[in-house]
């Protein structure tokens, strides 16, 4: 596929009526398609032309943006390139947030008022288990609480969790006739994971660096009574890059592929080219594969479609904005036998 075909796909209009987000305070209606699959056999993915239209009513500005940014993302050969921007670490400092703050942080003000402030990194005290109030916000195990590492971490908040869910039941990945492989990479506690189990999918492997952390998703596994089948979870301690490029060395059968990862990275420790690399070409992925990254709002917008070197893709489908965290979801090799709500949206992957 050269740099003409993919550009003509990502560009094609639609025809039919279709709903989508750009901003929460400008909701156009857009035009829905049937979708039509396009096979090329210079390559092994299967990208439909609904995947990769781009929204009709785009006013003139902001074609002439999508445009030029398409462009100089294509090669001559149809390959992506990754932007510089996610080729170095990324400084992503943030607010004081209850008990996620710099180690030297001093309170502002005096009295009694206020929550007590914690350092992220460091070992909480004995007698606070659940410093975040980590919880299981929807499904069979709704409303149970969570234990938390005897770190501090920044979890994936409750609003951000609960619009991610509410995409991912859209797009079908919990109906019952789906048994959605959930692969949780920087699992933390777990709680991505745990959520994903309690509203229907059929398995969870939770991979993190940390022993500690592997360890409390663990237990909290157990506590929810998810680790009576063996089959169900697999907890990983390993490098996220390593787990991903080569996944049978920590224990991940051969062949086994996953309907949906999820990557809530810390900000500041990772490069996300790196990341975005290797869960692209990782053999935990096949066709229609969901893959969410999180990152932080100073990184910049993150690539519409992004080029395997097998010559397949991911297809950017959402890029919401949750404060200063963003979500982007891509869809591998889209087939179209998602819901059409999982269709591309490269106008939300244009500006923030």
């Amino acid at each position: 596929m050269n740099k003409v075909t993919l550009f003509s796909l990502l560009l094609l209009p639609c025809s039919s009526i279709a709903y989508s987000f750009v901003t929460q305070s400008n909701r156009l209606a857009l035009n829905r398609h049937q979708q039509k699959s396009i096979f090329d056999s210079t390559i092994h993915a299967r990208i439909s032309s609904s995947s990769l239209c781009m929204k009709k009513k785009l006013n003139k500005k902001q074609r002439a943006v999508a445009e030029s940014l398409l462009k100089k993302q294509i090669n001559e050969d149809g390959k992506t390139e990754i932007p510089q921007n996610l080729r170095r670490k990324v400084k992503a400092s943030r607010p004081f947030l209850g008990h996620v703050v710099p180690e030297n942080a001093k309170r502002q003000g005096g009295g009694s008022s206020g929550p007590q402030l914690r350092a992220q990194g460091r070992k909480r005290a004995d007698s606070i288990n659940n410093p975040s109030n980590l919880k299981i916000l929807g499904g069979i195990a709704k409303g149970r609480k969570l234990q938390s590492p005897e770190v501090y971490l920044r979890p994936m908040m409750g609003k951000v969790k609960e619009a991610v869910y509410s995409t991912f039941t859209a797009f079908g990945l919990y109906d019952d006739s789906v048994a959605t492989k959930h692969l949780d990479i920087f699992s933390g506690s777990g709680s991505v994971g745990l959520e994903s189990l309690s509203r229907g999918a059929s398995h969870c492997t939770f991979v993190d660096l940390a022993r500690d952390c592997c360890e409390t998703c663990q237990r909290n596994i157990d506590n929810l009574e998810f680790g009576e089948d063996p089959e169900k979870t697999r907890v990983v301690n390993a490098d996220a890059i390593a787990a991903l490029k080569d996944p049978y060395s920590f224990g991940i059968p051969e062949g086994f592929t996953y309907n949906l990862v999820t990557l809530c990275p810390p900000y500041e420790e990772i490069v996300y080219a790196d990341l975005i690399e290797a869960v692209a070409n990782s053999p935990c992925v096949t066709d229609d594969t969901v893959i969410l990254l999180e990152y932080p709002v100073e990184l910049g917008t993150l690539p519409h479609v992004i080029t395997r070197e097998d010559g397949g893709a991911l297809v950017g489908v959402r890029n919401r904005k949750y404060g200063r965290t963003v979500i982007a979801i891509y869809v591998v090799n889209p087939t179209g036998r998602l819901d059409e709500s999982a269709s591309s949206r490269p106008e939300e992957f244009v500006s923030l």
